[in-house]
């Protein structure tokens, strides 16, 4: 399997949480999801009460709310499919248990999810596709092009290979509109205007309904919106992965008013506490990125200790898991961020899910800033060749 690049959403594997049922009306929520909204709808179904039971806060009832991503409403909290095939962060899990995961999800009130054509190749989608056709005129699917998918992890954003696998991946997605449509990282070799007229085009054809860009930079984010208004941009940001705090790209977004959705805000696992420092010794090659990311190594690990031991500590004083915290925490930063956490264990996502009974106070926000002050995030976020293709321009 193809194991070209990493991105958009966050494997949570190593989240403990106790196991979880049931209580709301499954029959229900799938007659529902069956209800017919026009052909080419945008808009996707409200959000209802759901209880959960779990870890930390996902005991409580709680209600799904919406943000906005530009003029794009989706639920507070996504779901990033990546890791439901493999190639990426692990095997992956069979096909039975990804699709029962993602449907969870959308029983559960998120109706926000994440794929791209070059997970897996190609069968992210496919996955997505039977997962979530059901209930498609209930949900959100934002897919991603830019990879050649040959092996050689290069990059081709060119407008004649835009207009073609806009088709593929709506046929493998058994839909006819993408509703969010990422350039998944920016090709230097092709002017981003050209990128932002084609998928223009795209959108008076009625095939793709919003424009978003991944790990661009706030130059390229700007342009870009200029030929053709930016939904979303997706960038790794999480608690520990600060970056577009500084170089611009969040202030981009709430200048231009465009949504922001957080891959990794787990930090790719570490965050929820449970990878032993040895982790990365048991990761494939072949199937797991991370084991060649520099923050996953013995010692980085350990020098980063500290990171879980705030998160741990603000958990306890909230009724919080670690991971809860730290989608908290993203949530609170701009009311147009939307993170996508992923994992192919049903209990982990709920427990991410139940992040939203959370609630971070000023003060609260001020005491993890004080703390993290304190100490020093190590390690790069991923591998020289990885950063090579983040913007910088």
């Amino acid at each position: 399997m193809s194991t070209q690049c990493i991105n958009d959403c966050e494997t949570v594997e190593e989240s403990g949480v106790a196991a979880g049922r049931r209580d709301f009306l499954k029959a229900a929520s799938i007659a529902a999801a069956g209800a017919a909204l026009p052909i080419g709808a945008s808009s996707v179904a409200p959000a209802v009460a759901q209880i959960a039971q779990g870890a930390g806060n996902s005991s409580r009832p709680y209600i799904i709310g919406t943000r906005k991503l530009g003029s794009l409403e989706v639920s507070e909290l996504g779901f990033g499919c990546m890791s439901n095939s493999p190639g990426h962060y692990g095997p992956g899990v069979d096909r039975a248990t990804s699709i029962r995961v993602i449907r969870d999800a959308y029983e559960r009130g998120i109706t926000f999810f994440d794929t791209a054509e070059v997970y897996g190749p190609y069968v992210n989608e496919e996955l997505v596709a039977e997962a979530l056709g059901p209930m498609r005129n209930h949900v959100a699917i934002a897919t991603k092009f830019g990879f050649k998918i040959d092996g050689t992890n290069g990059l081709d954003s060119r407008p004649e290979r835009i207009r073609r696998v806009v088709e593929e991946s709506l046929k493998r997605l058994k839909t006819d509109r993408i509703d969010l449509y990422y350039q998944h990282r920016v090709d230097l070799t092709v002017p981003i205007e050209d990128v932002a007229g084609t998928v223009k085009d795209l959108i008076q054809q009625g095939k793709v309904l919003h424009f978003g860009l991944s790990e661009a930079s706030a130059r390229t984010i700007r342009r870009a919106h200029a030929v053709q208004p930016v939904t979303a941009i997706q960038t790794e940001y999480s608690i520990m992965e600060r970056s577009v705090e500084q170089n611009g790209v969040l202030q981009a977004c709430e200048e231009l008013g465009i949504g922001f959705v957080p891959w990794g805000p787990l930090g790719q696992g570490f965050l929820p506490g449970k990878l032993p420092l040895d982790a990365q010794a048991g990761f494939d090659a072949k199937t797991d990125l991370r084991k060649t990311f520099p923050r996953f190594s013995p010692e980085v690990m350990q020098a980063n200790q500290p990171i879980l031991d705030i998160l741990k500590a603000f958990g306890k004083k909230k009724g919080a898991t670690r991971a809860q915290i730290a989608l908290a925490w993203l949530a609170a930063q701009k009311p147009w961020i939307v993170s996508i956490p992923g994992t192919t264990n049903l209990d982990h996502s709920r427990e991410n899910l139940s992040s939203i009974n959370v609630n971070l106070t000023p003060e609260d926000l001020r005491e993890i800033e004080s703390a993290f002050a304190q100490i020093t995030v190590h390690g790069g976020r991923m591998d020289a060749k990885q950063m090579d293709q983040i913007g910088k321009d």
